[in-house]
């Protein structure tokens, strides 16, 4: 029987991972069709008209912003919650998620993963080091002092873990993958948060198909995953030729 719940998108993509880690988090069954967005053909256009993953398609629904994704898995499955009650720990955790889905996104995703990733191994491209040193010397710190202000020393964001931990935490498995770490000297709250966010159990059932891709060409993915034991959905909205186009939201 074919899960009520399928996510079109590649693990690799920060956007992606924040709304798997809710499946995960809330014991959905779910399937995915984990397809680099560059490579949707026109039915992945007609599900997603803006061509951005994830995509979340369910026996309701066709949804492509991971944030209404993550608050419609939260309204319709409310256990566990992964939003604060409170109405102003609830306002600030959905704050620091925009922060991290637009500011984070550009500097680590657009900006150094696009680099150190996307543009070798999608397009065949060289990085471009200037724009990369640029990134680490302005973009990033100036990303970490601000979260540094605003995390605690302990715990997590707003309380207990949510939106706000998981959002950051996506973005920083993303630069770990452009070969950046968090200098815990300089920035330990910061530091200390992900690394406790990461180490949580739904983002360690992600991380061994993240890893396998990592270290897999690009057209080998769904193949690499069947074998893994990735939970694959039978078909596929990908195509064999690349267009360019927005990532993810």
């Amino acid at each position: 029987m074919a899960r009520a719940i399928r996510i079109v998108g590649s693990y690799l993509s920060p956007y992606v991972r924040k709304a798997l880690v809710f499946l995960e988090a809330k014991r959905l069954d779910y399937e995915i069709d984990p397809i680099v967005p560059f490579f949707g053909d026109d039915r992945f256009s007609r599900l997603s008209p803006l061509r951005r993953v994830p995509v979340l398609v369910d026996d309701r629904v066709t949804l492509c912003d991971s944030s209404v994704i993550c608050q419609y898995l939260e309204d319709r499955w409310p256990e566990p919650s992964l939003y604060p009650r409170d109405v102003a720990a609830r306002a600030r955790a959905r704050w620091l998620e925009e922060f991290a889905d637009t500011r984070m996104g550009e500097v680590f995703v657009w900006r150094l993963f696009h680099q150190r990733v996307i543009r070798p191994y999608v397009f065949g491209e060289p990085t471009d080091e200037a724009v990369v040193a640029r990134v680490l010397a302005e973009d990033v710190p100036a990303v970490l002092d601000y979260l540094e202000a605003q995390l605690p020393r302990e715990g997590h964001a707003c309380g207990e873990l949510s939106i706000a931990d998981v959002a950051i935490a996506c973005f920083f498995r993303n630069a770990a993958f452009a070969r950046f770490e968090i200098d815990a000297g300089r920035w330990p709250r910061t530091a200390s948060l992900v690394a406790r966010t990461l180490g949580g159990e739904a983002f360690r059932r992600l991380a061994p198909f993240e890893e396998l891709l990592l270290r897999t060409p690009l057209r080998e993915h769904r193949a690499a995953l069947a074998r893994l034991g990735a939970p694959l959905s039978e078909e596929t909205v990908g195509s064999e030729s690349a267009r360019r186009g927005a990532l993810a939201v």
